[in-house]
């Protein structure tokens, strides 16, 4: 591909935004430019194929220091949400109660390390899985960033007067989790030599996932929106997204085998999986579509949305009369989205395209241009 990742930029998908606090977030007028988007992401739901386009305001301050501290958090973004108004789309930007990865991995008892400017990290407790099944974790929402987080939904539901679209927290699965609680190395080590009992951890952090999200959910109520974090989400979507990042360290094999059928109970209890991976993960298609209770997958279709971006065809042809939503994020300018589309788009798909202009403008001729795409082939 001719677009290039810009390593100088903090974050690639970012938009610059101005925080607005809760008093001065215009909230009726946003609710009213949700309504009229949720109508087409409910047609979109219950046809056989069809285009969506999500313009994501994504905020770079909140994926690092500013997730932190839920005030903070939530101006940058009320700010994200306002400025989402000024692009013609038709999948609303929504709250998300986020802090970072390695809150699934704090039942464990590991603690966060906060880097000065940076989002926070962990650091792995146990040496092999033998020494993680020894330990009894506790239920995330009585570790202090289970708390936190329950607290910022409160904070934010109280704020917006319980009226704005909002997810659950980022959601890794459950191998993401087991590698930041396990050292990599003997991880990988246990998979070959001990695979029983890396399932065994896997479905333990499973059931913790699943009490914690099903505890967020319920705190939420009418405002969830899925499958969340990553993906263009709708009040009319099913599913909850899954960071699997891990996956590039296994074979198809192996992740089919002993580490899909965490990945699926996982999500089978909140209606279906929404499957994200970073990076070209074109080799693990055919293992993917194959996941049982799969409704979305999502995937990085340009050169400036990832260093090893994914190819367009291989997943046209897997995905197409499948019923199973492509979340396509492409930055870059009109023409680059372009190029990605001419390979990305076949009929029969379910393509949500996430775009990333900058100018109003531009983006509601691409915007044009993506819908027009959808008839003519």
């Amino acid at each position: 591909m001719k677009s290039k990742f810009n390593t100088s930029l903090n974050d690639a998908q970012a938009t610059e935004v101005v925080p607005v606090g809760p008093k001065k977030f215009d909230l009726e007028r946003y609710v009213s430019f949700v309504a009229e988007m949720e109508n087409r992401c409910h047609s979109f739901t219950r046809a056989d194929s069809g285009i969506l386009v999500y313009r994501k305001v994504r905020v770079a301050e909140v994926f690092t220091y500013g997730c932190r501290e839920m005030e903070q958090s939530l101006a940058w973004q009320l700010g994200a949400l306002q400025k989402s108004m000024d692009y013609l789309a038709d999948v609303p930007n929504f709250l998300e109660p986020w802090y970072g990865i390695g809150t699934a991995a704090a039942a464990f008892d590991l603690d966060y390390h906060w880097g000065e400017g940076q989002a926070p990290a962990v650091k792995t407790k146990f040496s092999n899985v033998e020494e993680a099944l020894q330990a009894e974790p506790v239920p995330i929402e009585n570790t202090a960033i289970g708390k936190h987080t329950l607290e910022m939904i409160e904070y934010f539901l109280e704020k917006t007067k319980g009226k704005l679209p909002m997810s659950v927290c980022d959601s890794q699965s459950p191998l993401n989790v087991a590698t930041m609680v396990v050292n990599l190395d003997n991880f990988l080590m246990d998979l070959y030599l001990h695979p029983e009992k890396v399932m065994e951890l896997l479905d333990r952090i499973a059931n913790l996932i699943i009490d914690f999200y099903r505890k967020q959910e319920v705190m939420i109520g009418d405002c969830l929106v899925r499958p969340g974090h990553g993906f263009g989400s709708s009040r009319h979507f099913s599913g909850n997204g899954f960071s699997d990042d891990m996956i590039h360290m296994l074979s198809p094999d192996l992740y089919a085998s002993f580490i899909m059928p965490s990945l699926v109970k996982a999500g089978r209890a909140f209606g279906g999986t929404a499957f994200h991976s970073c990076g070209n993960w074109a080799k693990f298609i055919d293992t993917v579509v194959q996941i049982p209770g799969l409704v979305a997958i999502d995937g990085a279709f340009s050169g400036e949305t990832d260093p090893i971006p994914n190819e367009g065809g291989p997943f046209s042809g897997a995905f197409s009369n499948t019923g199973i939503v492509v979340n396509a994020r492409i930055v870059g300018d009109r023409e680059t989205v372009k190029e990605s589309l001419e390979s990305l788009w076949n009929p029969g798909m379910k393509l949500i395209v996430a775009t990333y202009l900058e100018e109003p403008a531009e983006q509601e001729a691409l915007y044009h241009h993506i819908h027009e795409t959808s008839t003519e082939k």
